[in-house]
C-alpha cells in the first residue's frame, strides 16, 4: 500500500483553494485541498487563520468563501466573530444595516433595541464594547440603563 504524501502546514506560504494541506484529526493525519478543508472543518481553519495566525490564505479564493461557510456551519461562532460587523434588521432602516452604525451613532436607540428589545442573541458585544455602550447610555439617558448594566460600569 502506497503511503499518502503529507503536506505539513508552512506558516510562510500563502495557501490557495487547490493547495494540499495535511492536518491532524482524530483519525490521524488527513490531507485535503484547502478548499475541501473549508467544508470539512471551517471553524478550525478560521481559527488557524484569524486567532492562531499560523495559516495564511488568499482572501478572495479562501477567506471570503470560508466566512460564508462559517455562518451555516456554526452560527454562534460566526456571530461572536462578526460582532458589530454583523448585518442586522434595525428599526428605521428598510434594509439590513451593519450593527456598528447604530451602535456608534445612536447608542441609546441601539441599547434599547439590543438589551430591552431582547435582541442580545442577534449581536455579540465584547466586554469592552458593552462597557462603552453602557457608559454612553448612562451619560446620555441615565433612566434608560438597567441596574445590572449600571453596576458593571461603576
Amino acid at each position: 500500500m502506497a503511503e499518502e504524501e503529507l503536506f505539513p502546514l508552512d506558516p510562510e506560504k500563502v495557501y490557495y483553494s487547490m493547495d494540499e494541506l495535511t492536518l491532524d484529526t482524530d483519525e490521524g493525519p488527513v490531507t485535503l485541498k484547502v478548499g475541501a478543508w473549508l467544508n470539512v472543518d471551517p471553524v478550525r481553519i478560521h481559527r488557524m487563520i484569524v486567532r492562531e495566525k499560523v495559516l495564511q490564505v488568499d482572501n478572495f479564493e479562501v477567506l471570503n468563501p470560508l466566512v460564508s461557510k462559517l455562518r451555516r456551519a456554526d452560527p454562534e461562532y460566526y456571530r461572536r466573530y462578526m460582532g458589530l460587523n454583523l448585518v442586522i434588521d434595525y428599526p428605521g432602516y428598510s434594509t439590513g444595516i451593519v450593527a456598528k452604525i447604530p451602535y456608534e451613532n445612536d447608542p441609546v436607540g441601539f441599547y434599547k433595541w439590543w438589551r430591552k428589545g431582547k435582541h442580545e442573541d442577534k449581536i455579540f458585544l465584547s466586554l469592552p464594547n458593552r462597557i462603552r455602550l453602557f457608559e454612553k447610555v448612562s451619560m446620555m439617558d441615565p433612566k434608560m440603563i438597567l441596574k445590572k448594566d449600571l453596576k458593571s460600569i461603576q
